[in-house]
């Protein structure tokens, strides 16, 4: 007869309890960032002011550093704090360095860094601003680097904060020769960016005085305009056409340079230097934060 088949053995007991299970480490936040953090290419700052200014802000975002013999010293602060991150910095040829930088214009230094990101406009931060009464300059399809870098020059300059940039497919955004022409400007303010600007500036006149610039015949100059609680929100059109219809219908007043009448308008970043002149001689008392009923 066959046999029976035999039983499974149960397994033997035992008072040992299972291993608790491990969670998965969580990743630090680095103190420094690498060039892995940037997400894309490295912006190229080029230009002892611009390069000293991003190394007196923001010394963990250059990566890189190449420069000039005759701005060894000027530098090198830089290259020792480099040296301690174990960052390359390089002594290269003035060929050598407009290839780096892709212009001739380079000032004889170009630091390689991790570009700052543009957010979107939150507007309790918004809100926040305009409790310390500071003004805003909005650009809306503003499209050449070039006068983004010297709105952004004339900002730091008079202490201006905050530039805020529309979604307007023209607008320019930080590059590289905006960063050149700003000279550390925009290492001294924030950029911020704000989609649907029509729809966005009727929800902002909540807390600041929306006022854009245009040549109509209801516009007045910005130190004829009667003051208001609130502080200015200054929004500036492109270099050709101005601010679009849309924009234009959401403001709350218009502003206008007086000239001499033989030229009818200034390039959008010399108007935005006498327009911040006057946002920063007018600039209002911060309010004081209403207290909430109990």
């Amino acid at each position: 007869m066959p046999s029976n088949p035999k039983k499974p053995r149960r397994p033997a007991k035992t008072n040992a309890r299972p291993a608790p299970r491990r969670e998965a480490p969580q990743a630090s936040r680095r103190e420094t960032p690498t060039e892995a953090d940037a997400g894309e290419k490295l912006a190229k700052i080029a230009g002892l002011p611009a390069v000293s200014a991003l190394f007196r802000h923001e010394p963990q975002r250059i990566m890189r550093l190449y420069y000039e013999e005759r701005l060894k010293a000027a530098v090198g602060p830089i290259c020792s704090e480099l040296a301690r991150l174990h960052r390359p910095y390089r002594l290269v040829s003035p060929e050598e360095l407009a290839k780096v930088a892709g212009t001739v214009l380079h000032g004889g230094v170009v630091a390689a860094a991790i570009p700052r990101p543009v957010y979107d406009l939150q507007f309790t931060e918004a809100e926040r601003w305009a409790q310390r009464a500071e003004p805003i300059l909005i650009l809306d399809g503003v499209g050449n680097p070039h006068n983004l870098g010297a709105i952004a020059r004339t900002l730091g300059f008079f202490g201006i904060k905050h530039l805020v940039i529309s979604d307007h497919p023209e607008q320019a955004a930080p590059s590289d020769a905006a960063y050149r022409v700003a000279e550390g400007g925009l290492d001294l303010i924030d950029v911020h960016r704000l989609r649907h600007l029509p729809r966005s500036l009727k929800r902002l006149q909540q807390h600041y005085r929306v006022v854009g610039t245009a040549l109509t015949e209801t516009a007045q100059p910005l130190d004829e305009l009667p003051l208001d609680d609130r502080p200015l929100a200054l929004v500036l059109g492109n270099e050709e056409h101005g601010l679009p219809p849309q924009t234009l219908a959401v403001c709350e007043a218009t502003v206008m340079l007086q000239g001499a009448g033989e030229i009818q308008s200034l390039n959008v970043s010399a108007t935005a230097a006498i327009l911040v002149y006057e946002l920063a001689r007018r600039r209002p008392a911060p309010q004081q934060p209403k207290k909430r009923a109990r």
